[in-house]
């Protein structure tokens, strides 16, 4: 199975990497300053900053001109030779979190051939959570006109037995060092070591064992004629435009071979869902504009909520002004909470014109909730056991249904790829 390979990667050869990296453009969308501190952070240093479209500027009157910046920017670090370009490599990262804990990874490239994010899929690499196909337009006008791709795309294997990347840690000490710097806000550290060509094969080859059709029957008690080896973690909707954008290349050059385009490929950090270090956490919800009352009382009659939620197999809070109350569902809709929950909101948001964000933490759900004609919702956690089973046997979770740990823990910017010829 070739789904997973080396890829030419590009780190900067001379910068400040505690200024150079910065988190997932997706994570704090509704805090504007958390990016205005990035950007004073990082001004007139090298910066990956500077290569990014942070989503809590898609919807302002300058995002035309952002993306124009942003594409510029990807030229310009190019034509000034500010990176070191790796060739056929790998790299081996330790993440030390905010929390002091370590999260191991492996970056390469994923096969665009090889995943489709459509609920139902059997593909090796599949979406668990259900694609908003919106989000994906103003992320492809970023990519058309991009000669670079940044990753925040982190992909889950499920390998109990530590085959794959743990064995990696073992080895580090004789691999060459690329980086080992502390990131901004609340990131923790990063290291990284280049895994070569030479050094690959044993991880390619537990990667197969990974994808072996028995095996995986076996271990989840199954008759699949194809394996879900990598399930999407954090970055799907990335992901998801690299597939589009490559499909839309092949659209428009017919008859051309397309199958060494770099756009086929796309660069993601692969991480074992077993790691102690990941923890699955709920994406809570915060519904803005609306009419609180009348959004809880048509939420009631929905689903049936009750104040009797010990007695219910889904429940939740829900928080105004900062007060919080505890509700359970006895007419679901969805397996899962959040999917109960989410059905009825996406309705709902389509008939009033009210407007939701999705959070990490509850604190922050508690401070905006205090806003008038805003409403928080509290999720419970998702298990990680979870995941892989939902995802083979549904299709796909409820979008938003988990995060893999705090904002600030989320993947940062630091690895680089060329995506034209």
């Amino acid at each position: 199975m070739n789904t997973f390979r080396n890829a030419d990667i590009l780190l900067p050869a001379d910068a400040d990497m505690s200024k150079w990296a910065v988190v997932a453009c997706d994570q704090y969308t509704s805090e504007p300053d958390y990016w205005k501190e990035t950007a004073r952070i990082s001004e007139g240093a090298p910066s990956a900053y500077n290569l990014i479209l942070p989503e809590v500027y898609l919807e302002e009157k300058d995002v035309a001109d952002r993306i124009k910046k942003i594409q510029s920017s990807m030229k310009d670090a190019l034509s000034k030779g500010i990176f070191r370009e790796y060739k056929n490599s790998m790299i081996y990262l330790e993440r030390t979190q905010d929390d002091g804990k370590v999260r191991a990874g492996l970056v390469g490239c994923i096969d665009l051939e090889d995943y489709d994010y459509r609920k139902g899929s059997v593909s090796p690499v599949r979406a668990t959570e259900a694609t908003v196909i919106e989000r994906i337009p103003p992320r492809i006008a970023v990519r058309r006109g991009a000669e670079l791709e940044l990753p925040h795309i982190m992909i889950l294997i499920d390998d109990e037995k530590g085959t794959v990347i743990e064995p990696l840690a073992e080895k580090k000490n004789k691999l060459e060092k690329v980086y080992d710097f502390d990131l901004m806000q609340k990131g923790g550290h990063a290291s990284g070591w280049l895994i070569p060509e030479s050094e690959q094969a044993d991880i390619l080859k537990a990667l197969d064992g990974l994808a072996d059709i028995s095996e995986f029957n076996r271990k989840y008690d199954l008759d699949e004629k194809k394996p879900l080896v990598f399930a999407m973690g954090d970055g799907n909707h990335s992901l998801a435009t690299a597939k589009e954008f490559y499909e839309e290349l092949k659209k428009n050059n017919p008859g051309k071979d397309m199958s060494s385009h770099p756009a086929r490929y796309a660069l993601v950090e692969l991480v074992n869902l077993h790691s102690p270090a990941l923890e699955f956490e709920a994406i809570h919800r915060i519904v803005t504009e609306a009419d609180t009352d009348d959004l809880m009382k048509k939420m009631t009659e929905a689903l049936g909520l009750t104040d009797n939620a010990a007695d219910c197999s889904q429940k939740f809070e829900y928080v105004v002004k900062g007060v919080k109350k505890t509700v359970g569902i006895t007419k679901p809709s969805s397996k899962l909470t959040v999917g109960s929950l989410q059905q009825f909101l996406d309705g709902y948001l389509k008939e009033s014109g009210a407007k939701i964000d999705y959070i990490h933490g509850t604190e922050v759900v508690d401070r905006l909730s205090m806003n008038d004609g805003s409403i928080g919702f509290i999720l419970p956690d998702m298990a990680k056991s979870e995941l892989f089973p939902t995802v083979i046997c549904d299709g796909a979770l409820p979008r938003k249904t988990f995060s893999m740990g705090h904002a600030w823990d989320k993947r940062y910017y630091i690895e680089a790829r060329k995506i034209t010829e």
